[in-house]
Parts: structure tokens; sequence; C-alpha cells
């Protein structure tokens, strides 16, 4: 199996051998018993920021269909990947979304904070199989640029972790028949 990524509006041209498959949930055999399963990794420092992002991400998850089966607080960004670490074994989360606000101070240390955890979590995913996605705010964002950005980063955290899941899902039971298999 050959897959193809792609995304509409790049103006590509398709040969007659070429199809789409797996275009929305229906299509591909996804049915609303099957929802993606969704952990939160949540930081709790900067909370006047997190509370905001895990509200934000309960709703949207719910918004799409999925279900969210753990929220796993941790002290701060950077014990985020201990976290995801501890959700991403269990066989009822399909996909992980990560919560955190790393404010800027008079120092480097939020650049080093973030900077680590998003390597660490990035290597987890792949080591485990399961989408991690990446919802920290920082580095260099001041408190009020955090709470503006809040409930966006969120979003995008949750819809990225559901798109990979169904998407994994997807190729896992996609079967080659000579054409190229779009995942999108």
């Amino acid at each position: 199996m050959v897959p193809v990524f792609s995304s509409p509006g790049f103006g590509w041209s398709y040969s007659l051998s070429v199809f789409r498959v797996g275009v929305s949930d229906s299509q591909r055999g996804l049915t609303l018993t099957e929802r993606v399963r969704l952990a939160i990794v949540v930081s709790e420092f900067n909370f006047d920021v997190t509370r905001v992002m895990l509200e934000k991400a309960l709703d949207h998850a719910r918004f799409l269909g999925a279900e969210v089966t753990v929220v796993y607080k941790v002290p701060g960004s950077y014990d985020t990947p201990y976290g995801v670490m501890e959700v991403i074994k269990l066989d009822y989360v399909d996909a992980v979304a990560v919560l955190g606000a790393v404010i800027q101070g008079e120092t480097k240390h939020d650049e080093v904070v973030a900077h680590q955890a998003a390597r660490k979590l990035l290597d987890l995913g792949v080591q485990y199989g399961k989408p991690v996605t990446l919802g920290i705010i920082g580095p260099g964002a001041s408190r009020i640029q955090a709470l503006e950005r809040a409930e966006e980063y969120a979003r995008r955290a949750v819809e990225a972790a559901v798109k990979l899941a169904r998407r994994k899902k997807f190729i896992e039971t996609v079967r080659y028949e000579g054409k190229t298999i779009f995942v999108e």
C-alpha cells in the first residue's frame, strides 16, 4: 500500500487511475459507535490560561464526536511528556491532546521548557504509534497573549488529535487496489 497524503487546493491533476477513498467518516466505515477516544494532558501551571483551554478542549471534543476518556493533570508544561507516557499506553486511548501555557519571563527558561516538552511529545507519539498533538502556547508569549490564544490552541490540538486518529484507523483498514489512496 502506498498512501498519498494530500491537501485540497494544491491544483494537482489526477489521472483516471486515481480515486479518493474515505473522504467522509461514513465512507471510511467509521460509525458513531467507533468514536475517537481521546486523552487530554493539561498543565496546572498558569491555571488561569489552562483552565480555559481545558474547558474549550472538552467542548470541542464533544462537538467533533470524540469521547474524552482521560483528563490527566500535570504540574507544568515541562511535565506533560510524563502524563502522555502514562495515558498513551492505555487501550482506551486513540490519541492525546496536550494543553499548556509557557509564559515568557525575564530569562530564556520558557524556551527551554517549551522546546524540550515539544520534542519529547513528538517522540512519544512516534514511539507508541498514536497521535500526540501540541496545544502548548509559547515560548515567548505574554500572559495576555496566552489568554487571547487559549481557546484557539485548545481547539486546534483536539481537532488535530481527532483527525489523526481517524486517519490512522482508516489507513490501517483500507486495501490497496492499484489506485492511489488519499488519506484526508
